[in-house]
């Protein structure tokens, strides 16, 4: 079966403060990180052998996943830094730098390899996806999907001939410019080869340098148009909608942990509710060691993270808490992300614990 690598070293900065103290991967869906469904994803299709290029606040990806075997399959991990004035520096050297930098070290790249973006949701049949890439004798596959004309500057646009053979690819065109509709999602498929392509030692990317390079050489590339469900946490208006789907149940292989205790409701152990008369109407869940008072109102889909606490009368509508977040009384808290310290509408527009200027009152629970 194929090697995979999983791009993590990048900063987050569309989906901050999301990604303030947390790598962009890290972020967590139903209590798991994205990252997390990706390594369990390739696990299901065999794929075992798993490196991590990792910059910003690598720890926390390295100490939560470890050697990988709690998912099956071994992960190993490449630090981009450099040292500058005696300190260790994040410096990612570029989705396609970052491989080189791996290959020169150890050749590790020595089979096909499948290549994934860290920070979104797929389902897509890899099987299927590596049988297209080696019958066409690709050099290097890129997966794509249709979007719809108005959205297209926000991605990177595959354009191909009848064969699939890629032609010319579009950086971000406005609609105007862009010459089809096939955005590429972000997994590719390489043969060892593509990486002598890629000039060592510095910041190198696939999109918008290997890819034009592949083209220019006339090399065996082609695009991939596959019908699968691909998530993409590129805002944090998306990474809203994204819970949205998930909580709704409309995302395969995704589904809600503790107890359901009343139809569409779950619970965490150790919750303190009073059910007399609080308001739930599914989906929600309430993670443990949350407390909520009386007369409190949750409208699903809703998310409340472990140890939180909803005081008297407070209303909480389509909306995900994280852990030890507290509601004052009465406060109304309608279609946002929030953590003790800050409060994201599901626009994008951020406020801050204690800022003057907003009537939102909470704050943290654990004090």
């Amino acid at each position: 079966m194929a090697k995979a690598m999983i791009l993590a070293a990048g900063q987050g900065t569309r989906v901050r403060p999301l990604t303030k103290q947390t790598p962009k991967p890290m972020v967590p869906i139903l209590g798991k990180p994205v990252l997390e469904y990706i390594i369990e994803h390739l696990a299901r299709y065999g794929v075992k052998e798993i490196l991590i290029n990792v910059a910003f606040n690598h720890w926390k990806i390295e100490n939560y996943f470890g050697d990988g075997r709690r998912w099956g399959v071994e992960i190993g991990y490449s630090y981009e830094g450099v040292r500058e004035h005696g300190e260790i520096v994040p410096k990612p050297l570029g989705s396609a730098g970052g491989m080189r930098h791996i290959q020169d070290f150890s050749g590790f790249f020595d089979d096909t390899t499948i290549v994934l973006c860290g920070d979104a949701l797929i389902d897509l049949d890899i099987s299927a996806a590596l049988f297209e890439h080696k019958s066409k004798k690709a050099m290097a596959s890129v997966v794509a999907l249709e979007v719809p004309k108005d959205q297209v500057q926000n991605y990177g646009i595959v354009v191909s001939d009848r064969d699939g053979r890629v032609t010319s690819f579009q950086e971000k065109p406005g609609p105007a410019e862009a010459k089809s509709n096939l955005a590429s999602t972000g997994i590719y498929i390489f043969e060892p080869a593509v990486l002598e392509l890629v000039p060592p030692g510095r910041e190198f990317d696939i999109g918008s340098d290997l890819f034009p390079l592949l083209v220019a050489q006339g090399l065996p590339f082609f695009a991939q148009s596959r019908h699968f469900n691909w998530i993409d946490i590129g805002r944090v208006s998306d990474y809203w909608s994204v819970w949205q789907r998930v909580l709704r149940g409309e995302i395969a292989e995704m589904n809600m942990p503790g107890k359901e205790v009343r139809p569409g409701v779950w619970v965490g152990l150790n919750t303190r509710i009073d059910w007399d008369t609080v308001k739930i109407s599914g989906p929600a869940y309430i993670g443990a060691g949350t407390c909520i008072e009386s007369g409190v109102t949750i409208d699903g889909p809703t998310w409340i993270g472990h140890g939180c606490r909803l005081r008297k009368n407070s209303t909480v509508v389509r909306s995900v808490l994280f852990e030890y977040t507290r509601l004052s009384e009465g406060a109304l808290f309608d279609e946002v992300i929030a953590s003790p310290l800050y409060c994201v509408d599901r626009h994008g527009k951020t406020t801050y614990q204690g800022e003057e200027t907003t009537n939102l009152r909470w704050g943290d629970s654990r004090a």
